[in-house]
């Protein structure tokens, strides 16, 4: 139990004989920010003084001498109009220092009662390269899965990849009428995704050209619509003002689709070779989907295809996966739950949670206008159904406890009818949770793409990070009067900087915001960064070669820890609280929680290092005392940063 949850149990029984609602108000001891009033403060007078009709100073009082927390703090102090503030005890953070010094676990105590959580994260389309818009899903989900299993849950991480959709008919169309035969043979993975997009590109180009007349009579009668309301007096209240806010949107919106098609006739249109695909494939939309059909249905000649290309485009993931050190216990696709799609649409049937809806096969959910769709008039099984199956499986075979969604937030919608209906169809034992995120964006606030305007390749993206880290590398190892690092280990210093970089850039950002991707602030070795992170805990290992004192040794024999200025129990104090920063990130699965721990401790560490010298220490114990908080630092760095799936190295 972390000290904040330790206070908070004795101030529950302290207030227990005030009220028998003590849930909120020992939710109100945090942490102080400012260290001049204590290390922690309880502002629970306050709101319980207007419950019981007193002065909050006297309930502050009262709360005070029911209080038993004499072996953690110092003597509590009443501030203002009823804060309490809390001062812990050196001698009791000297002692917790002593019981976790060589640690590294800093003290966290694996959970009473562990859950089996299954973690559906990263989930690409396998026909196509990834894309910087599977970076967050992938070191978001895997962050959580590490942290999980470090606090002691059991863990099944899922890669439930995208092998059964719509793309895959596409691509065997793509495959059967525009195969390059002699690229497939060279990178049978990069002729697939230009299959692909190139399917989709005509598909699109028909669809919408045909919609481009009726879109034009929109923009005419919202434009018109918009023309009368402007015609008149200005609007004066508040209901007419938004709609006219609301119909100015409308004609941009639909002036922005119309742009959007436009472009996307205009590009096919000035190619020759695109327009004469265009025209010699005036139906290809419906084609490709009745190629998927085939497939779903058992068709035998496009069975061998996805069997053909499923291989290569794994392996393709894989080595992807392997260069993000983001591994997976299942990666079981959309394909391994086709066989039980039937069954899911029967069983709803017949607890008449499914009805047909316009020849489709829909669960309707109150509160919500658009139906749940689990068959398509055609027959097809959708998203939903394979989503359905997919809880039922976890929940029966795999015994899950709960379940945990790592998709962008646009999905949000999607996933709350499937849990919504999970519920209905009695899977309300499983808990499920959506974890949503933000999107990348480049330099001009859209998403983040190349110049050419496609998705940033995820493997062209490690490599220029591991380029960039390089460069840092030898800057930093050529300034040493003797550089200290062979090539290979520049080598691989490089791959540790450059994708820790990836990672900790998207994982401290808050995950339901988007982010801008720098280059400069990702890699830079000030600041809240991973290389950051990395060149501190390299320096702490110089601090252990230079005085030759071998870390393993360090705190074995519980040293007593002094504490004789401000900054070594500013760190140690903070040190203590490794434990808070666990249940913070998992509290709502957002790994930004424990970077921002990370980086405050690293502030405090570097107070801590320039205030008090490790090798002119006044004395032999007082130099054993400050190389434990040392020791513990690179611990709090090392395990801190592994739990994001970030590696360190002890020169760099």
């Amino acid at each position: 139990m972390s000290i904040l949850q330790t206070l908070k149990s004795r101030f529950a029984s302290a207030l227990s004989s005030l009220t028998d609602d003590t849930a909120p108000l020992i939710e109100m001891i945090r942490s102080s920010q400012d260290p001049k009033f204590g290390d922690f403060q309880a502002n629970c007078a306050m709101p319980l003084a207007k419950q019981l009709g007193k002065s909050p100073r006297d309930i502050a009082a009262e709360i005070v001498s029911h209080l038993d927390i004499s072996d953690l703090c110092e003597t509590p102090k009443i501030a203002g109009p009823g804060f309490i503030n809390l001062r812990l005890r050196d001698d009791w953070i000297a002692d917790r220092i002593s019981q976790i010094a060589g640690d590294d676990r800093l003290g966290v105590v694996s959970v009473s009662n562990p859950k089996h959580v299954v973690v559906d994260f990263s989930s690409p389309n396998v026909a196509k390269p990834m894309h910087v818009g599977h970076l967050r899903s992938s070191v978001i989900g895997d962050a959580i899965c590490r942290t999980l299993r470090f606090a002691g849950h059991k863990v099944t991480s899922d890669n439930h990849i995208g092998d059964w959709g719509t793309q895959f008919g596409m691509i065997i169309y793509g495959y059967r009428n525009f195969l390059n035969a002699a690229d497939y043979r060279v990178d049978q993975v990069a002729e697939l995704a230009r299959l692909y997009k190139l399917v989709n590109q005509l598909s699109d180009y028909h669809a919408v050209k045909s919609k481009l007349p009726e879109l034009s009579k929109q923009l005419q009668q919202r434009q018109a619509e918009l023309d009368d309301l402007n015609s008149g007096t200005a609007p004066a209240d508040k209901k007419a003002k938004k709609k006219l806010k609301a119909q100015r949107k409308a004609v941009e919106d639909t002036r922005g689709a119309i742009g959007s098609a436009e472009a996307k006739v205009a590009e096919v249109e000035a190619d020759a070779a695109l327009m004469q695909q265009a025209n010699e494939h005036g139906d290809i939309a419906r084609l490709a989907r009745q190629e998927t059909s085939k497939l779903h249905a058992g068709d035998e000649a496009n069975q061998k295809l996805w069997d053909e290309f499923l291989p290569a485009c794994m392996a393709a993931l894989n080595q992807v996966y392997s260069r993000l050190d983001v591994q997976f216990d299942l990666t079981l696709g959309e394909s391994y739950y086709n066989p039980m799609l039937a069954g899911v649409v029967s069983d709803l049937k017949s607890k008449s949670l499914a009805t047909d809806s316009n020849g489709a096969t829909c669960v309707f959910i109150d509160g919500n206008e658009a139906p749940f769709i689990i068959q398509k008039t055609d027959g097809a099984y959708t998203y939903a159904t394979t989503d359905l199956a997919t809880i039922q499986y976890r929940r029966n075979e795999l015994n899950a406890d709960e379940i945990v969604y790592v998709v962008d937030k646009r999905q949000s919608e999607h996933f709350s009818l499937l849990f919504r209906t999970c519920e209905l169809w009695g899977f309300a034992d499983v808990k499920c949770q959506h974890v949503s995120f933000g999107t990348v964006m480049g330099n001009d606030g859209k998403p983040f793409k190349t110049r050419s305007g496609d998705n940033v390749g995820l493997g062209s993206l490690i490599d220029e990070a591991v380029s960039r880290a390089r460069r840092v590398v030898d800057e930093n190892d050529d300034r040493r009067e003797q550089p200290a690092l062979s090539p290979n280990e520049r080598a691989r210093v490089a791959q540790i900087v450059g994708t820790g970089g990836i990672k900790y850039a998207d994982l401290h950002h808050n995950r339901d915001s988007d982010y801008v991707f720098d280059w400069d602030k990702m890699l830079a070795t000030t600041g809240d960064t991973a290389t950051y992170m990395q060149y501190a805990y390299a320096r702490i290992c110089g601090i252990f070669r230079e005085l030759d004192v071998d870390r393993q040794n360090i705190g074995n024999g519980r040293s007593t820890v002094l504490l004789t200025c401000p900054e070594e129990r500013s760190l140690a104090l903070q040190l203590t609280q490794f434990d808070y920063a666990i249940d913070a990130v998992l509290a709502d699965y957002r790994p930004n929680q424990l970077t921002s721990w990370l980086f405050d401790t690293s502030g405090k560490f570097s107070a801590f290092y320039a205030h008090c010298s490790v090798k002119n220490a006044e004395s032999p114990e007082l130099q054993n005392s400050r190389l434990i908080l040392c020791d513990l630092m690179a611990r709090a760095l090392s395990t801190g940063l592994a739990l994001l799936g970030i590696e360190t190295a002890d020169v760099m």
